[in-house]
């Protein structure tokens, strides 16, 4: 056998270890997309509720001032 064949015999097995090695990114970086895609959703979420919850209390607060108001005529 020559140098050439054996470097050539050898190269599926790197190939194999770059696949590996290849899929392995792509997995942390899947996992880290998803991760921030998650957080952003919930942060979303929150700021949802926190206008809601805004609205709501301006709505509450309203009404308890024209009642506190509307009793003293």
């Amino acid at each position: 056998m020559t140098r050439g064949s054996r470097a050539f015999a050898r190269e599926p097995r790197i190939l194999r270890r770059m696949g590996r090695l290849l899929l392995k990114v792509a997995a942390g970086l899947a996992v880290v997309v998803a991760f921030f895609w998650i957080l952003s959703a919930l942060v979303g979420l929150l700021v949802w509720a926190l206008m809601i919850a805004l609205v709501v209390g301006i709505v509450v607060l309203g009404a308890r001032m024209l009642r506190d108001g509307s009793s003293g005529r």
